[in-house]
Order: C-alpha cells, then sequence, then structure tokens
C-alpha cells in the first residue's frame, strides 16, 4: 500500500459490544492505548461498532483522553472544560469546532517553531563551550610546558590554539611588565 492510499483510507478499528477493539489493518486485538499511541505517530484510523457499523472515534477518541486525564496527565484545566461544556446548544456551537481545530494547528505550528529555535540556540552555546576548552587546554600546555593535546588537534584548531598561545603570551608580557612597574 502506498503512503497516499494509506492517507486517502484510515485504518479500521471495530469495537465489539465486549469492548474489544481489533484492527483490521494488523489483524490483532488492541488496547486504548494502543490507539493513543497510533494518534501520536499520526496513524489515520477509523473506530466503528462492530454490531452496526456506526463511527463511535469521536467517542474511543473522548475516552482515550479521559484515560490520560485520570492518570494524572491532565492537560485539559476544569474551566476550559466548564467553558466548553456551557458551549452545547448554545448559538455559536457550530464555530467552535472550527476554532478548536485552527487553535490547535497554530499551537502545532509554534510547537514546532519553538523546537527549532531551541534546536538552534544551543548550537551557539556548543561552539563557546569548545572555545573555552580550547583556551583552557591552551592555558594549562603554556603553564605546565606539555605538548601533546594540539598535535591530536585537526589543523584548523591547531591554528586556533597557537592564536590563543600568541595571545596568552601577549598578556603574560604585559603582565610581567606591569608588575616590573
Amino acid at each position: 500500500m502506498s503512503d497516499e492510499e494509506s492517507k486517502a483510507d484510515p485504518i479500521i478499528i471495530k469495537k465489539y459490544a465486549n469492548r474489544r477493539l481489533y484492527n483490521t489493518g494488523s489483524s490483532s486485538y488492541i488496547t486504548l492505548d494502543h490507539l493513543g499511541e497510533m494518534t501520536r505517530a499520526g496513524v489515520d484510523f477509523k473506530v466503528v461498532d462492530a454490531k452496526s457499523g456506526d463511527d463511535i472515534t469521536r467517542s474511543v477518541l473522548t475516552q482515550i483522553i479521559m484515560d490520560e486525564e485520570n492518570r494524572g496527565q491532565t492537560m485539559l484545566p476544569t474551566p476550559f472544560l466548564r467553558q466548553l461544556i456551557s458551549m452545547y446548544g448554545d448559538s455559536m456551537q457550530s464555530m467552535v469546532p472550527p476554532y478548536l481545530e485552527a487553535s490547535m494547528a497554530a499551537l502545532r505550528r509554534n510547537q514546532e517553531q519553538f523546537r527549532k529555535s531551541m534546536a538552534g540556540a544551543f548550537n551557539p552555546l556548543e561552539s563557546i563551550a569548545k572555545q573555552n576548552m580550547a583556551m583552557f587546554e591552551a592555558a594549562a600546555t603554556m603553564m605546565t610546558g606539555k605538548v601533546g593535546a594540539e598535535s591530536a588537534a585537526p589543523a584548523d584548531e591547531a591554528s586556533e590554539l597557537s592564536d590563543l598561545k600568541r595571545e596568552m603570551a601577549a598578556l603574560q608580557a604585559k603582565l610581567d611588565k606591569l608588575a616590573k612597574s
């Protein structure tokens, strides 16, 4: 089955009267936890009542949310739930689903941008840490007079170390001159 076919045709999950769930895609019985994992993985599925054929996906997804909430994985604050319940039967009820979908889509986009920003923020810190380590090694080499770390370093790092050594030597010369004054 191609990627396009799998996106077009959701996996059918049959729910039996005994509350068992049967994944027709893998020909196996699964649990609500499996459905939660499938949802997090972005797998499209449809849950149908095995006897009537009715689509019960929404109620099963709601059940998964309630199970997560009961495990202490709370994401739905009580005031939000109260507001949501109060919207049922309201003249604006039909506007709530598209609004919530758009809000969740925006949250996902912002979440992805935040993750990218955080990944980019740590790269400069890594660079600074490497520079600090090189300076520390250069200073330790100058103080002990031992050579070794620079011979194992690549050419770019070796030239950086040489530059740092020259700068350290110039600073040491200035300190010596100030001490003699």
